[in-house]
């Protein structure tokens, strides 16, 4: 039986994060193109995983029976179930208050930006601080502005975005470790 040298366990596992990274590429541009798709499966992923979440939760909660807490650890377990069943039975209003909630993240995010940008003020840097909580703010208030008729479009393109991003590190790593097995 031949064993596998440390170097050629880098190797195959560069060529498979590179792999990995360009179908995540690809299913991103799609993603993009496709905005509606992805928001909905999105959505319906992020709703079974509450559901999941939600009977661990419970069985947890009996499991730690004999300890305190117990009502609010089956309330967490229910109240965890009750929204991914509410996001499965209406996944559109799902994808809706999704882009809600992470407009929101963003403009609190863009708000305290500014208020770091300001505190900063005249310190290097201090400008792409402004402007990053400037951007973000814009960015917010145009979600806001386009909610909830564009909340599809956004949800599914954020998607794609993430889909490249986490394509483009993996294809980066993946190269890295090759280099790091080739130089051995």
């Amino acid at each position: 039986m031949a064993t596998t040298t440390p170097t050629e366990m880098e190797r195959k596992a560069g060529i498979w994060v590179t792999i990995w990274g360009v179908l995540l590429i690809i299913a991103g541009i799609i993603a993009i193109m496709q905005p509606a798709v992805a928001a909905l499966g999105f959505s319906l992923v992020l709703a079974w995983i509450f559901v999941f979440a939600g009977v661990v939760q419970g069985v947890y909660a009996f499991q730690q029976r004999n300890q305190t807490g117990l009502a609010w650890k089956l309330l967490a377990a229910i109240a965890t179930l009750v929204l991914g069943v509410i996001m499965l039975s209406n996944p559109i209003a799902s994808i809706a208050t999704l882009a809600l909630v992470i407009g929101a993240f963003i403009f609190a995010s863009g708000i305290s930006s500014v208020m770091l940008g300001m505190r900063l003020k005249g310190q290097k840097g201090s400008g792409w601080v402004l402007f990053d909580g400037a951007l973000s703010i814009v960015l917010a208030l145009l979600i806001a502005m386009g909610w909830p008729e564009n909340s599809i479009a956004f949800i599914g393109i954020l998607v794609g975005i993430c889909l490249i991003s986490g394509g483009m590190w993996r294809i980066i790593l993946g190269r890295a470790l090759r280099a790091d097995a080739a130089a051995t």
